[in-house]
């Protein structure tokens, strides 16, 4: 009677494909779990969260989502941030597709006066509705409110003055109005420019 090998099924056996990513700590593999993290999060997620659920350092997590966000330049999707928090969205050159794919207008049309206002709070963040007043010259209550309720602008804080007058800043959904990946995609405003042209127009 031949003695049959003994069954070598536990040594062989093929691991599992989601300890792969546990198993390595390559950066390319912490991009793709960040990647992950982003996908099923379901609002903006800060970097440090995202360092604890990994149980990595902030500068790891930094590292990471720069190479993230340069893969996903060739692809359908943007990672995009607002100060110390992330989030990913699709890329706003398929709007359109979009908008056609879900059968909805994404974008809304708004008025000037909402988006001169909304470039105030933009360039100026954080500003108090007086703020913005003097530099409009009018007055932007109902303004600041519409923008208020389409959320591309929030409370962002409270001036230490007298009163405590409400700081307004701009939004995630702003940055994905526009398009832009980080309010450092602003278009710079030249003040000397608009000044040199403002005292022309006055004479000065």
């Amino acid at each position: 009677m031949t003695q049959e090998a003994p069954s070598t099924t536990a040594e062989t056996a093929p691991t599992p494909a989601h300890t792969h990513l546990e198993s390595q700590g390559s950066p390319a593999d912490l991009q793709a779990l960040l990647e992950s993290l982003l996908f099923v999060a379901d609002e903006p997620v800060s970097v440090r969260r995202l360092a604890e659920a990994l149980e990595v350092t902030t500068q790891e997590v930094e590292a990471a989502l720069s190479g993230l966000r340069d893969a996903c330049e060739r692809r359908g999707v943007r990672l995009q941030r607002a100060g110390d928090r992330v989030q990913l969205v699709s890329a706003p050159e398929a709007a359109a597709h979009i908008e056609r794919f879900l059968g909805l207008e994404l974008h809304s049309r708004l008025s000037p006066a909402a988006l001169e206002t909304l470039s105030i709070v933009a360039f100026q963040q954080p500003v108090t509705r007086a703020q913005v007043e003097a530099v409009r010259g009018v007055n932007s209550d109902s303004v600041l409110r519409t923008l208020l309720s389409k959320g591309l602008i929030e409370e962002v804080g409270r001036l230490e003055t007298v009163g405590r007058p409400i700081q307004f800043g701009t939004t995630f959904e702003f940055l994905q109005f526009f398009g832009l990946e980080s309010l450092e995609e602003l278009p710079p405003l030249d003040l000397v420019d608009d000044q040199r042209t403002s005292q022309s127009d006055t004479g000065a």
